[in-house]
């Protein structure tokens, strides 16, 4: 029986605690901040980032893993002999996939698999990955499984403001100026069948408010939910308002685990402060 490796881009959001418990190991993104390389959650923090924006109104940008870098990563782990099973962010946001490929290409026995998905919607991928590993499934059928379960994930985020979003771009200041003075939350969702993004429904009013409407609509917009585990990820937010959204989630359904993370520097330069998401998983047999 070969012996699997099980790795994820930074991006996954499980925390130590998840990390350690289920073996994962991380590759970190690029945080490219005032002309200095930083490595995502190793040597900056999303606090770092809102705090530069807050001081210098200055905003990084990120940088995928390129090709050389998953070589170097990936070379130890099968000259020991491991197979390697590697999630990365999905590929619509990044190359990072991509360049995965490439690099598998010249290694044997290492497997990227495409999340289509972000943040802690990877993460549930990788728990699953270690569940199959430790039930004695190859590398190839965990990532072929991978590939079929990912479309059974479901990530959103509600935005408490659009400032960020738009001081790096990817939404004008005058959508920000108005989300901003209506009170407006958008519902940010992810496509499971790319990993590409879009809004959803756009609510109204302070996040006490918003918040437990969120939890609701988006439970009860799907059935069959898998009620094992549930994640909570957020960008940096009062424990108030994770306790808020965690009951609306126990009036809605019972899940053995709820798992509360934060989100990596690459989610949040993009997302901006007090973020935060329910993500979970349906039945495969649902599709």
């Amino acid at each position: 029986m070969s012996r699997i490796l099980l790795s994820a881009d930074s991006t996954c959001d499980l925390g130590d605690e998840l990390k350690e418990q289920y073996q994962v190991h991380y590759y970190p993104f690029h945080i490219i901040l005032e002309g200095r390389d930083y490595q995502d959650n190793v040597d900056i923090t999303p606090q770092d980032i809102f705090q530069a924006y807050y001081d210098r109104k200055v905003l990084p940008r990120t940088a995928a893993i390129n090709v050389q870098e998953y070589l170097d990563y990936f070379r130890p782990f099968t000259e020991q002999g491991f197979e390697v099973v590697h999630l990365n962010l999905g590929g619509a946001l990044s190359s990072a996939h991509q360049n995965c490929l490439l690099a598998a290409r010249e290694l044997p026995g290492v497997y990227p698999v495409d999340s289509c998905n972000l943040s802690t919607g990877i993460g549930h991928l990788v728990l699953d990955a270690a569940e199959w590993i430790s039930q004695g499934l190859s590398a190839a059928e965990i990532a072929g499984r991978l590939e079929r379960r990912r479309n059974c994930v479901h990530a959103s985020f509600i935005l408490d403001t659009l400032k960020f979003m738009s001081a790096g771009g990817r939404c004008s200041s005058i959508t920000a100026l108005g989300a901003n003075l209506m009170n407006i939350k958008p519902c940010i969702q992810v496509d499971n069948s790319s990993g590409a993004m879009y809004v959803g429904k756009k609510y109204r009013g302070a996040l006490d408010k918003v918040l437990p409407h969120y939890v609701k609509d988006t439970l009860q917009s799907y059935g069959k939910i898998n009620t094992r585990r549930l994640f909570i990820t957020h960008s940096g937010i009062e424990e108030s308002y994770i306790q808020l959204v965690k009951e609306a989630v126990e009036k809605e359904l019972s899940f053995d685990n709820i798992y509360i993370t934060r989100a990596s520097c690459t989610i949040s330069c993009h997302c901006g402060p007090n973020t935060l998401g329910i993500l979970f998983e349906t039945e495969e047999d649902e599709f």
